[in-house]
């Protein structure tokens, strides 16, 4: 697969997902009317609805894992290949997260209060935010890649008491005392 197939590939799989999204009858933009680039809380009702947010750290962190996981897993395909597996996969959370089962499990078990789902441009941002990650990952040294997934994990830590680590482990295992932790 060439670059420009690959990119092709790319921009396809993006539009897809985001057709897939409307067509579920998420907003495209946030329904306040207008769009941000950031939006600095983690309980605003705009959170998860502009350009960025805390959250998207975590999916740049998607972007590091996925070129991990995918160069271990499937060393013999080029990186273009790999990439659009990447895209698949984070194009595919992204409509999976949207969807009212996933949307109710965050609000019940996470830090996510009040959470609506993502609007279509949030949710286009992450999964550009991903391919950034993926992109990085590239480039960097592997302690870079590692760093980069350290600091992206601990500030939102630091200042939203969230981050990808506890995404999952209160979707998957909900915990009381972190919950509690993340409420203060």
């Amino acid at each position: 697969m060439t670059v420009r197939k690959a990119a092709i590939a790319a921009i396809l799989i993006i539009a897809a997902a985001a057709l897939v999204e409307l067509a579920m009858g998420r907003h495209a933009i946030c329904t306040c009317g207008h769009v941000d680039l950031w939006v600095a809380s983690r309980d605003s009702p705009r959170t998860s609805q502009m350009i960025g947010d805390w959250y998207s750290l975590s999916h740049v962190v998607h972007g590091l894992l996925f070129y991990a996981l995918l160069l271990l897993a499937f060393r013999h395909w080029p990186v273009e290949r790999r990439f659009i597996a990447a895209l698949v996969i984070e194009a595919s959370w992204e409509v999976i997260e949207n969807t009212p089962v996933v949307i109710d499990r965050y609000r019940a078990t996470t830090a996510a209060l009040g959470y609506h789902g993502d609007s279509v441009v949030n949710s286009m941002s992450d999964i550009v935010m991903m391919c950034i990650g993926f992109l990085a990952a590239r480039k960097l040294p592997v302690w870079g890649s590692v760093l980069l997934l350290i600091a992206f994990e601990l500030l939102p830590l630091l200042v939203i008491r969230d981050n990808l680590t506890l995404n999952i482990w209160n979707l998957l295992a909900p915990n009381p005392a972190i919950q509690a932790w993340q409420a203060r």
